[in-house]
């Protein structure tokens, strides 16, 4: 069992950055693939960003290419996103998520199998 808990959010004006965090309790991240999924309210969760455990392969939301930054620091048993350009339809409950699917369909919510609680990230306009 993974346990993720991530960092980071908070309320900031269009044209800011935040940088989300995500770590694990008891567990190390360093063989999992991890996501990072949204969900606004009375939408659907959505991609965001995935990365593979190997750092080889990176995947982004076409709504995030160019702002949004996914890495991962094995040694510190962490997931970041770093999110640059807000704007306010970036609004949403943030979530990290871990896999161990093979295949892995990075932007595919049910290829996840242990999430976190999420963080909140608000963009003002």
């Amino acid at each position: 069992q993974v346990q993720l808990v991530e960092s980071g959010g908070g309320l900031v004006q269009a044209g800011g950055s935040l940088r989300l965090s995500c770590g694990a309790s008891g567990r190390t991240l360093s063989t999992y693939d991890m996501g990072w999924f949204r969900q606004a309210p009375g939408k659907e969760r959505e991609f965001v960003a995935a990365i593979s455990w190997s750092r080889g392969s990176i995947r982004y939301a076409d709504s995030v290419k160019g702002r949004f930054t996914i890495s991962r620091d094995n040694a510190k048993n962490t997931v970041s996103l770093q999110m640059n350009s807000l704007k306010p339809e970036d609004t949403a409950l943030y979530y990290c998520a871990a896999s161990t699917a093979q295949p892995w369909y990075s932007s595919l919510s049910s290829a996840y199998a242990y999430w976190g609680q999420g963080t909140q990230v608000t963009v003002s306009s």
